[in-house]
């Protein structure tokens, strides 16, 4: 298996981080975030029954009804521990891939049943994916889960991470790995809802246009429900 190597330079303070006002996101710490889950109770089971997703925006999307059908998928919001301002790891996927090729994404995919758990599945697809150390990674919570049109049921596991690991890009799956500080992701002047028509009807989505990259779909879902029940 080939591997491409990502610099994320901790002496540089945000590695690959895209310079986007990141001093104005002081603040958004990972232990304010962990003192949030706690909060809410949203560790393992505690997470909200109530299931997010594409048809909160779309009501009409009939598939998402399936609920029955629908394949159980964990991802992994990795957030860094970089002092004042916490950032996020996100992951461009190849242009290749059959689905969702180019667009930014969480590590993960679906839960194997050899997997002990959606932490379990996360981590798991984290290392395969971009060489996560789990070593540095600590899951403090879950998010609600989140329905795609495309049939999975995804688990988010909000996980820290301590600095000072080093990732290499799976070639198979990522182009390439970046971080986005969480202070940007968390402030709702930074999402907007945009639309396209698809399959004969009108979907709405989240966007948040981060320098050169855009985030949108079912991860701008998944972040828009982290600040919606965290920050909002």
């Amino acid at each position: 298996m080939r591997w491409i190597l990502i610099v994320l330079s901790d002496t540089s303070g945000y590695g690959t981080v895209a310079a986007a006002g990141s001093d104005s996101y002081a603040g958004f710490t990972a232990a304010d975030l962990r003192a949030r889950i706690a909060q809410r109770g949203w560790v393992g089971d505690g997470a909200p029954s109530r299931e997010f997703g594409d048809h909160l925006l779309n009501p009409d999307l009939v598939q998402l009804m399936e609920r029955d059908r629908a394949r159980e998928a964990a991802v992994l919001v990795p957030v860094v521990d970089r002092g004042d301002g916490a950032t996020v790891i996100l992951t461009t996927r190849t242009a290749h891939l059959r689905k969702h090729s180019g667009q930014i994404a969480f590590p993960g995919g679906s839960v194997d049943p050899e997997d002990a758990s959606p932490e379990a599945a996360a981590i798991r697809e984290s290392v395969e994916e971009i060489a996560l150390d789990p070593g540095h990674v600590e899951p403090v919570g879950r998010l609600p889960r989140y329905l795609t049109t495309t049939g999975f049921r995804i688990t988010p596991v909000v996980a820290i991470v301590r600095p000072g690991f080093a990732l290499a890009a799976n070639p198979d799956e990522v182009q390439d790995v970046f971080e986005v500080p969480l202070g940007f992701l968390m402030s709702a002047a930074n999402h907007r809802e945009e639309s396209r028509v698809w399959q004969g009807i009108e979907r709405r989505y989240y966007v948040m246009p981060f320098g050169e990259r855009f985030i949108w779909g079912v991860t701008a879902g998944i972040i828009r429900t982290l600040y919606e029940g965290l920050y909002a």
